[in-house]
């Protein structure tokens, strides 16, 4: 059985966890914790230090998700969980636009760890929205042969096409 490590990446509040929690066949291991904004109010939560789960795409192939923290203070975990990774996936969230300066710093410290294939997961964005997935390319910077996918972070079956368009840069990579 083939292990293949996948980080699975992104700025505050893309989408990782529930990315990650769409495919797994385990239980998630979550590391989240309530955060607060300005006021001390309640703000929702968000990932400290990782979130890992599994699937199984074939017979013969196992993919480990290991999801970061989404802020950069965070970013000894991002270290930490780019070593042995085979490729990662960075997750943004197409209608936030304002994070994408964070998403471009995550490409750069990535890509520094670590020479492994990558794509761009779009989340909220329609499988036939090609002008926001342009528009995301744009916004990010990214060169043509960077694989921009279109995801819902909540539909198993997209995460999976996600996945499997990682795999296969691997894969590609390898040969």
């Amino acid at each position: 059985m083939q292990s293949v490590k996948v980080v699975v990446t992104g700025p505050f509040n893309a989408g990782k966890t529930t990315f990650i929690k769409a495919v797994s066949e385990i239980t998630v291991l979550s590391t989240e914790r309530q955060v607060s904004d300005a006021s001390g109010e309640g703000s929702g939560e968000t990932t400290v230090a990782m979130d890992f789960g599994r699937i199984t795409v074939s017979d013969d192939v196992v993919l480990y998700l290991f999801g970061t923290p989404g802020q950069s203070r965070f970013s000894f975990m991002w270290e930490t969980l780019s070593e042995g990774m085979l490729g990662f996936v960075l997750l943004v969230d197409a209608t936030e636009p304002q994070t994408f300066a964070d998403a471009k710093e995550m490409i750069g410290f990535f890509g520094e760890m670590s020479e492994v294939p990558f794509v761009v997961a779009a989340n909220k964005v329609e499988a036939d929205d090609v002008d926001t997935i342009r528009q995301v390319r744009t916004d990010l910077g990214l060169a043509d042969s960077v694989p921009l996918l279109p995801v819902d972070a909540r539909d198993k079956d997209s995460v999976k096409a996600a996945l499997l368009g990682l795999l296969y840069e691997i894969l590609e990579s390898m040969s």
